[in-house]
């Protein structure tokens, strides 16, 4: 199949229903078809095996179609992935799903996803900079063999940016918070510590990272999983 084949055959699998049920949860954006993730899953097995994957993710990803963008991430091969690559992905995010599903399905396996996470963390953009956050996420889950050292430098820029009130930011910074917490109990400890001192810098965005991050982490689910 080439791009247009799988682009005609997303457009025969919209569901105007799950476009209005997306738009609730802010998923999506103008161009979107209602198409769930596992069968965007199923039909990334068949794409991958395209003999030149990363010409057919561009084309995906220049659809503009929401799905198709997704579906491009899975099937993009992240060895080819530039630099350049991401930055204009980054560049055109316009939902958190979206932003996350890229970085989980494709920037995350790239050499370089550290040194955008951090260099993402610092940008104005919204999506861009939850970006940053979402991908030192994926580097706290899916890089488990790696020292915990470098979280704590995450919980750093965690602790520098949460002033930031915009949402789609601030749940980030929550999410990246818990997910360092639950990561070892070393970590559980500096990431409560961080939490304590998020909650002292007095702003609403502060307040409440600090406290969602806080009720999941002194939770007896978390403390039985760490061994605590």
């Amino acid at each position: 199949m080439n791009s247009k084949d799988i682009i005609q055959q997303l457009k025969a699998l919209a569901n105007p229903v799950n476009v209005e049920g997306m738009k609730r949860f802010a998923i999506g954006g103008e161009h979107t078809l209602g198409i769930s993730l596992p069968v965007l899953r199923n039909l990334s097995k068949d794409c991958r095996k395209h003999p030149d994957r990363h010409t057919l993710a561009h084309e995906l990803w220049q659809s503009g179609i929401h799905e198709a963008m997704i579906l491009a991430s899975m099937v993009d091969h992240p060895k080819q992935v530039t630099p350049e690559q991401m930055d204009a992905w980054t560049k055109i995010f316009y939902s958190w799903d979206l932003c996350d599903q890229v970085c989980g399905n494709l920037f995350q396996k790239t050499p370089f996803m550290l040194d955008k996470a951090f260099e993402y963390s610092r940008r104005e953009e919204t999506f861009v900079k939850r970006t940053g956050f979402v991908l030192m996420v994926q580097y706290v889950v899916h890089h488990k063999k790696s020292p915990d050292d470098l979280c704590l430098t995450f919980l750093q820029r965690i602790e520098e940016e949460a002033w930031d009130e915009r949402n789609f930011v601030k749940k980030a910074l929550n999410w990246c918070l818990r997910q360092i917490g639950k990561r070892s109990p070393f970590l559980h400890e500096k990431a409560m510590e961080c939490a304590e001192r998020i909650a002292n810098q007095g702003t609403k965005s502060a307040r409440w990272i600090a406290a969602d991050a806080l009720r999941e982490l002194r939770s007896e689910a978390v403390h039985k999983r760490l061994g605590i």
